[in-house]
Formats: C-alpha cells, structure tokens, sequence
C-alpha cells in the first residue's frame, strides 16, 4: 500500500513545471513553487488531522474511504481545464490522500522495538522504490502519451489502497487489531531525554528535509539544461538515482547483516559534499553527487525516525508522529515558497549551494542537542 501511495505521489513530482507549461500554459517558476507550498501546506493540516481520527477509528477504516475520495478527485483533476479549478480539486485530493501516512505509524505499533530498525528501513526503501517507479513512470507518460493522464493512474493507485484496505479488514488471515506492547529500549534518565524530544527531532527534520526538497522542482529542468539529453525519461532516471541507491545500500545491509540505523554525523558530512558537487554544472559530477546524496540522506531519514520511534509509545506513535511530519512539511513549505524566487533570481544552480548550507545547519543542530545525550550514536561513523 506505502509504494502504491508513493508512487502516486512521484509521478509528477519532477515534471511539475513542464506539465504546468503544457496544460495552464503557465511558465512562471514563482507560480510552481507556490504550487507545490501548497500541497506541503495541505498535507501538515491532513496528517495531524487524520492522526486524530485514528484515535477514534482504525488506520484501515479510514482509508477506506479516503482513498476512494482522493481517488475521485483525481478524475476530477484529469477532467478539468481550468487552472483555478484544477488548484482547488487537487488541493482537496491531497487532503485525502495525506491519510496514507497513517499505514507508517501503524506497521511500527504492530511490530517489538528490536524490529523497528528493520522495518524503517524497510519502509524507506520502499519509499525511495516508489519515487524511482514514479519519476520513470512519470517520465514516460510525459513523454510518450500526454501528462494528464498521469491523474488517471493516480486514481487507479488510490482505489488499489482502498481494495487493499477493504481486503485486509474482512480477511480472517490477518490481525487488524493488532498491538504490541513496546518498551523503551534506551533507558536514560529523564532529565537526560527531556520530554521535548519531538521538537527537537522536529525541528532538526525541518531543516534537512526543507533542504532535500529544495533541490526537487527544477532538477528536471536544470538537468535538461546541462545534459545533451532532453528526455523525460531520462530526466526522470537521473532524478531517482538516490532512490536506486537506497535500494542497494538496503541490499548490501542485509547481506551483510548490518542495521541500517547507524551515525548521523557522517552520513550529514556526505550529504553537504554530495549536494556541492551537484550544483557544479557538469552531468557526470551531478550523477556523482546523486549518488553520494541518496546514501547520505537514506542514512540520515531512516536514524532520525529509529530515534523518534524509540522514545515514542506505541499509544501515540500516529501522534508523535503527526507532530514530526508536520515540522518536516513546514520544511518543505518554507523551501518551496522561496525555490521559484531563488531560481528566478539566480538560475538553476542555486537550490543545491542553499541545500548544502541547509545540512550543515542540521549538522550543528543535531550536535547541539544531543551530542552528549546521543554520544554513542554519533560515534558511529556509518
């Protein structure tokens, strides 16, 4: 259900500018920022929302019927010709479809602690497998047939979710009501982890996933710009190679048999070189820095949530969660208000120098708060 959502939500993600220009006639870099602000905005609203819900009613009931809603606004948003229109109906379908999130909090409260750094691991390559089958996906439908008929396999995605749902509640085979009483497995004295430490990871996420995102929404074009290559597909390809990274460095882990939740410094240090080397306007580097990138931003997601996840209470996972998720969108938000201007102002090349000053500002910020408290995470270097 995660790759199908995830999918979903890629197949545009690194053709917004040009499917802008081909349908509303709309080449305005300011008015594709603002776009994809808005949709940040709408999903820091929907998660904590339906997080709320899921108090009240089970993750898979809710999405029931989400889904098939969000599923019909995607019809809605294939059908329209207006610009406006098209704004409000798939504002709305982000709405709906932010409900998804809730399966993440959901897989972790039905699993034992020791399992978690598996399974978010797990979860996030197939977070990063959905963007590669997405970019592709995308780039394919924007080249070969028309980019409208993306929203058609939107849709289709999201009554997939909804099937799923609906199966996975009436099948006897599988426990919905499952729980697992999780205790803490770092025990640390309370005034060592203050009950702020939800802010604290929230805050830090803010920065680093503003920064990531800072990079997404013209990488198509800046690429196209740079290569001899004016494909979609390619384009697409080039745009998902930290995702095909995060698949091997998953393989490779457990061949080996190691966790996937190790340091944080290290990883960050990579991620600041690797963003560097992509804003240097020369295809083979920029290849380079996407794969140094994606091995450093997997590491650095995945240790983030396995220290959330530690300290949270299988009771208020969704909750914790919900509150992590919407500072790591306000990121988002905040780089997508300003990535128009800045590309306006400064050319193509300037979302990566912003991103890699944006690590760094994780960096010390992650030091500052938990550099004692988390001694013996950051001595592990990879």
């Amino acid at each position: 259900m995660t790759l199908v959502a995830v999918v979903s939500d890629y197949l545009l993600h690194p053709f917004y500018p040009q499917f802008f220009e081909a349908r509303f006639g709309v080449t305005d870099p300011e008015l594709v920022g603002y776009y994809f602000a808005a949709i940040c905005f709408m999903v820091m609203i929907s998660f904590p929302f339906w997080a709320y819900v899921s108090k009240k009613v089970a993750e898979l009931n809710i999405l029931i019927y989400t889904q098939c809603i969000a599923g019909i606004l995607a019809l809605f948003c294939y059908w329209t010709n207006s610009y406006v229109n098209f704004w409000i109906i798939s504002l709305m379908m982000i709405l709906f479809k932010g409900s998804y999130l809730l399966v993440y909090p959901y897989i972790l409260k039905i699993t034992t602690k020791k399992e978690h750094s598996k399974v978010i691991g797990i979860l996030s390559v197939i977070v990063h497998l959905g963007g590669v089958l997405g970019a592709v996906i995308g780039g394919v439908t924007v080249d070969v047939i028309d980019a409208s008929y993306i929203f058609l396999i939107m849709a289709l995605g999201d009554f997939i979710q909804m099937g799923m749902s609906a199966y996975l509640l009436k099948n006897k085979t599988y426990d919905t009501s499952k729980s697992i009483e999780n205790k803490k497995s770092i025990a640390f004295d309370d005034k060592i982890i203050p009950k702020g430490f939800v802010l604290k990871i929230g805050l830090i996420t803010l920065v680093l996933y503003g920064s990531g995102f800072i990079t997404r929404p013209f990488f198509s074009s800046y690429w196209e710009y740079i290569s001899i290559y004016n494909s979609k597909l390619v384009s697409g390809t080039i745009y998902a190679i930290p995702a095909f990274v995060a698949l091997l460095v998953l393989w490779w882990d457990i061949k080996i048999k190691k966790t996937t939740s190790s340091g944080i410094i290290v990883p960050l240090c990579i991620g600041i070189l690797g963003l560097w080397i992509q804003g240097i306007p020369i295809p083979g580097l920029v290849v380079l820095g996407r794969i140094l990138y994606g091995w450093a931003v997997f590491r650095a997601i995945v240790r983030f949530d396995v220290l959330l996840f530690e300290f949270s209470n299988p009771e208020t996972y969704a909750i914790d969660y919900s509150k992590v998720h919407f500072f790591q969108n306000l990121g988002v938000l905040i780089s997508s208000f300003i990535v128009g201007v800045l590309v306006d102002q400064y050319g193509l090349e300037i979302p990566f120098t912003v991103a890699w000053i944006g690590f760094g500002i994780t960096l010390v910020l992650f030091a500052v708060f938990f550099k004692i408290k988390f001694k013996s995470f950051i001595l592990k270097a990879t």
